[in-house]
């Protein structure tokens, strides 16, 4: 561009120059014009100039421009996938604990009396950790609190690590076994300790030492434990129990198959044998029913007596409204002894709740038990139960 400055200039001084010598007599209205138009043409330049400059600094090199679109874009990418790590939480924390105090008038070997007692309490903490796509660890613990005896903390219901996977879930620690998961849980829907109360006096809650293994297909769940204690008992399981159920909408299915060593002072004295089998369906939106039934055969080792219980639990919830619902049972626990061992009896219990919030309830139950051979049992009770949870993502 330094050729079209010279040029300008040297157009500027010749026209000057012309205008001096051969037109003295012009006026000032022509000089005016003519300086008027060398300025438009000394704009036009600079226009010019600016744009030349501008066209080298956007034309680069191909491998530039790539590299140039490849880091902006790597850049972005980058900016999304920190966001992405940082916004998905893959572990989670919970903290919990429900409190179920009870007072009643008791009737119990034929001895009357005003008493505290509790219905379960507890208060656990539970860990998880979806390490990668589909595979999560968990860590659970949980402890009584016992609200009658000085409110003592410390009797474990739940001890356990365990593993999720797309191929199924593996747990080792102290679990509930497929027997109450699968037979039990449908029809403990009661505010008494020694709820269900036909499954309660001979049947698995919670299991030490306990391998499990669950896995589900479509609308079908199957169970397997293994109770592995060295301590006690043989050296091979001492107990094991497989379930299948089938859960569609508010329909549960399920049948169990639990063999257990019965153990005294370490030593393996005999085995029980139990089938059961549980249903459980919502007939409506507010009516709950339940049934839950098991088949033991006892073998005597030591004694070489054979013997066939059952236990039969029936439960059921109506919702009378959005603050009351009505529970009703009905139970029957069969050991198989004679007379002068047996602990059968059958009952009815009855159970009005007040919901005024959804983590907490009020009840008065009355509970029935007539024994064949042994003194009857009844009570009337209030109680209320106070449930808390608290969970954290991070």
């Amino acid at each position: 561009m330094p050729s079209c400055k010279i040029t300008l200039s040297f157009f500027i001084c010749f026209s000057l120059c012309s205008t001096a010598s051969f037109a003295d007599n012009a006026t000032a209205k022509s000089l005016a014009e003519l300086k008027k138009q060398v300025e438009i043409l000394r704009k036009r330049i600079e226009q010019l100039e600016k744009e030349q400059i501008a066209n080298t600094a956007n034309h680069k090199s191909p491998s530039k421009q790539i590299k140039s679109s490849s880091a902006q874009s790597s850049t972005s990418l980058a900016k999304i996938a920190t966001k992405n790590i940082d916004t998905k939480k893959n572990s989670s924390a919970k903290v919990y604990a429900t409190l179920r105090p009870t007072f009643g008038y008791i009737d119990e070997q034929n001895i009357s009396q005003w008493d505290v007692r509790d219905a379960l309490s507890h208060a656990g903490f539970k860990f998880t950790n979806e390490f990668k796509p589909g595979w999560t660890a968990e860590a659970q613990g949980e402890w009584g609190v016992d609200l009658s005896n000085n409110g003592d903390f410390g009797k474990t219901r739940r001890a356990y690590v365990a593993l999720d996977s797309p191929y199924g879930r593996v747990g080792i620690g102290k679990q509930r076994p497929p027997q109450y998961l699968l037979i039990a849980e449908y029809v403990d829907i009661f505010d008494h300790g020694n709820s269900p109360f036909a499954y309660d006096p001979q049947s698995i809650f919670f299991v030490n030492n306990l391998v499990t293994y669950k896995f589900k297909f479509d609308n079908f769940t199957w169970l397997a434990a293994a109770q592995f204690d060295g301590a006690n008992g043989d050296d091979n399981s001492d107990l094991v129990n497989l379930g299948l159920s089938f859960d569609q909408n508010s329909f549960h299915a399920a049948i169990t198959y639990l063999t257990e060593d019965q153990i005294l002072n370490g030593v393996k004295t005999g085995e029980d044998d139990v089938i059961a089998a549980a249903l459980a369906y919502n007939l409506t939106t507010d009516w709950y029913l339940a049934a839950g039934y098991q088949q033991r055969d006892y073998r005597d080792d030591v004694n070489l007596l054979n013997r066939t219980g059952h236990t039969i639990d029936l439960s059921s919830a109506y919702q009378l409204s959005k603050m009351f619902r009505l529970k009703l049972g009905y139970f029957d626990f069969d050991d198989g002894h004679h007379a002068s061992l047996s602990q059968n009896f059958n009952g009815y219990n009855t159970t009005l709740e007040w919901l005024p919030a959804p983590l907490l309830r009020f009840h008065i139950e009355y509970l029935k038990r007539d024994f064949d051979y042994l003194p009857d049992f009844s009570s009337w009770s209030v109680g209320f139960r106070y449930d808390f949870s608290k969970q954290w993502r991070f």
